[in-house]
């Protein structure tokens, strides 16, 4: 397959949470995100704007650095919230269930170069990139092989 790429800028962290928001309206389960980018770039901001417009009732939603998978129940099934960035081996990631969950929720994984061979075709992958020339814009660099994403990034 051949990969296809658009370019994105937001402003702002508003205009960020509006264009999470825009694209979790689209997702459903076996949907995988997959977010590159250096601390700070604003991968949490996402994938938390995303994670709470989908929640009947928005909660906190923590950074999974530390438990490395969070799951929500959401209006479109489970959600899977996961960040790799301290994991080492690919033992470790089957170790936390996301090849299943790749299958049955929606995921959203930051760094997920440790992914490896483990990586879903079928994912959208967005990387992130802070403008060091104004503090709240963001480029946004999505690539995808699979025909289901154009129609869902308009």
């Amino acid at each position: 397959m051949t990969a296809s790429h658009l370019e994105l800028t937001t402003d702002s962290p508003e205009e960020t949470t509006a264009l999470a928001v825009s694209l979790g309206s689209t997702l459903r389960p076996g949907d995988c995100l997959l977010l590159s980018g250096e601390i700070g770039s604003g991968k949490t901001h996402f994938s938390r704007s995303l994670i709470q417009s989908l929640m009947p009732v928005p909660e906190d939603v923590p950074s999974p650095t530390f438990t490395l998978v969070q799951v929500y129940d959401t209006e479109r099934g489970d959600l899977w919230h996961s960040d790799l960035y301290r994991l080492s081996s690919l033992e470790e990631i089957e170790e936390l269930g996301l090849s299943e969950a790749f299958n049955d929720a929606i995921t959203l994984v930051e760094w997920p170069d440790r992914l490896g061979p483990l990586t879903p075709p079928h994912a959208l992958m967005i990387t992130f990139e802070a403008d060091p020339e104004h503090e709240t814009r963001r480029k946004l660099t999505v690539e995808w092989t699979d025909p289901k994403w154009p129609p869902r990034l308009t």
